[in-house]
């Protein structure tokens, strides 16, 4: 491959996208694979194979179209990983509904928030989970609940004036709600040729999924995503993995984001793999138990999960010699836990993948021939039928090896964000190229390094200091286990670095010792003023390191500090 020149590159250009709705390629691997395994949900018992998964599914989404959901009409799923959930996936889709993800961990504001946003008609809800009582939330926003009928007319909510009516997972009866179990069972022979006849009148451009954006920063913004995005990124990630119908995929990850419905899901339901879910949400013996008991090939997770699972104390007790490959994203893999996963995990042929929910969500993946320094040092080279590019302020590519922002071009890229056309222009730009906010390396053979955020970037005295640079310094430490950094406001250099730190176990170190680590090595005004020692970072269900809480943590003591 001759050397790049300039930081753009296209993926692969001859691959051949799938011009087809979920809901076709779903049937079409039933066809396929009848009998083969489809779906496990440990935490059910549920064990079905792609005839049983499609029988469930169809009976769900006759159900809602009995309920009156048409093509196009927001559904939304509140929910951990369940079956329940998987069947919303693909019955919203074969009817043409828009499901909606709502965070399992929204509170009151948040799902009113949400549900008013993109005008959710129906909501499929799970009772409740960890410290969130959805019932009780959907009661406080609609107190008209308990005085309604579901089975005779529509729900009449002052604060959810959209909503027609909510759906409630279990048998249990709760007033103004429907059963999932008697909704799957609600549709008829009308509605069986309904389906038959949505089967072939749907375009794969339609939108047909609603994520938000984790809500890091301001308001969530709902990104409008195609069967086309989101089909195609599911099954080139799994081409990615090499994933056939022999695959046993373990998701831990939640379904509500990408990684879960697109890297995990689709990308078995495009191969013909099981789908495994071993719990509600990520639970390392729980991880480590299904892998062994189902002899799975295929393991997902962000880095934070590797690392709980091979410093789990119960860790040898598990066989793990079926795995193979798998996702790991959402945040940077240290070079020791990759090392460990490839090794004392099995799983030579692990991916590093990078992107955005408004790619649907990769852009990146590394394949499973680099080496491990590729691994861990980049996230991969663009992905087939995508075209990326590092960028300056002008939107013009950079150098080799130089910093930018990272853009991308292509069939992934969202159809823009849920009824905001003006915050979509300030993403999507009229070239087409979507612009991420993280900034990023190409070297000269288009592997691509990240290395930060353009708003996380620090300021300190007029010197630019990237926090990812600092990071990977601090990772050097044989004491850290993993580190953030990030900037706080200072009255004389506009903002100082601060680290926030996980020791490895048994291990210590004082904030000073770790100064004086840092001065010899990194120039001055990048050795940390301030360093916390902290057990975990707080983070959004997916895994997403949440900078901005710790600079709140930081900021508001420095104001107690001022008035004592």
């Amino acid at each position: 491959m001759t050397e790049l020149q300039l930081s753009q590159l296209s993926g692969p250009q001859n691959y051949s996208l799938v011009e087809t709705t979920i809901g076709q390629a779903f049937d079409a691997t039933v066809e396929q694979f009848p009998q083969r395994l489809a779906l496990v949900v440990k935490h059910q018992n549920i064990r079905w194979t792609y005839r049983q998964y499609q029988t469930q599914v169809d009976k769900l989404a006759t159900g809602l179209l009995a309920l009156g959901i048409k093509p196009g009409d927001r559904v939304g799923i509140w929910a951990p990983n369940c079956v329940e959930w998987c069947l919303s996936q693909f019955a919203t889709a074969k009817i043409g509904a828009i499901m909606v993800c709502i965070n399992p961990a929204y509170r009151v504001y948040e799902l009113e928030y949400a549900l008013n946003k993109v005008q959710c008609k129906t909501i499929i809800s799970a009772d409740s989970f960890k410290s969130s009582n959805y019932l009780e939330m959907l009661q406080e926003l609609a107190p008209e609940l308990a005085q309604h009928q579901p089975e005779a007319d529509r729900l009449r909510s002052e604060k959810l004036p959209h909503l027609h009516s909510v759906v409630r997972m279990g048998a249990i009866k709760t007033a103004g709600m429907l059963n999932f179990p008697e909704l799957c069972e609600s549709g008829g022979a009308a509605e069986q040729e309904q389906l038959a006849q949505l089967a072939t009148s749907q375009s794969c451009n339609d939108i047909i999924n609603i994520q938000f954006t984790s809500g890091t920063t301001g308001k969530p913004k709902g990104a409008s995503l195609s069967h086309r995005n989101i089909l195609n990124n599911g099954k080139i990630v799994g081409d990615g993995m090499q994933l056939t119908e022999q695959d046993r995929l373990c998701i831990p990850v939640p379904l509500y984001h990408c990684f879960g419905m697109v890297m995990g899901n689709l990308a078995c339901i495009t191969h013909g793999s099981a789908a495994i879910f071993p719990a509600e949400a990520f639970e390392p013996v729980a991880t480590l138990q299904t892998v062994a008991e189902e002899k799975c090939t295929a393991l997902h997770g962000v880095p934070t999960m590797f690392i709980a699972q091979l410093d789990h104390p119960e860790f040898n007790q598990y066989d793990l010699s079926s795995l193979r490959t798998g996702i790991m994203a959402g945040a940077p893999c240290p070079e020791e836990v990759m090392k460990k996963v490839i090794g004392t995990m099995h799983m030579q042929d692990v991916l590093i993948a990078y992107g955005q929910t408004e790619l649907s969500p990769v852009n990146h993946m590394t394949a499973i021939d680099d080496p491990i320094e590729k691994r861990v040092a980049s996230v991969g080279k663009p992905g087939p039928r995508l075209e990326v590019k590092i960028a300056d302020e002008q939107g013009q590519p950079i150098a080799i090896g130089s910093k930018g922002e990272i853009c991308t071009r292509g069939y992934s890229v969202m159809q823009g964000y849920w009824d905001e056309p003006e915050r979509s222009a300030e993403t999507i730009d009229p070239e087409g190229w979507l612009h991420s906010g993280d900034l990023g390396i190409m070297d000269s053979e288009g592997y691509v390094q990240v290395v930060g955020r353009l708003k996380d970037m620090i300021i300190r005295g007029g010197e630019n200091i990237y926090p990812r640079e600092v990071e990977e310094f601090l990772y050097t430490h044989p004491a850290i286990q993993d580190v953030q950094v990030f900037g706080v406001n200072d009255t004389k250099f506009g903002e100082q670095v601060c680290a926030w730190v996980q020791l490895k176990s048994q291990q210590s170190i004082t904030a000073e010792q770790l100064r004086d680590f840092c001065r010899s090595k990194i120039t001055h005004f990048k050795v940390p003023k301030y360093i916390r020692f902290v057990e975990e970072f707080p983070m959004t269900v997916t895994g997403k390191i949440q900078k901005f809480k710790m600079r709140e943590v930081m900021e508001s003591e420095q104001v107690k500090e001022a008035v004592k």
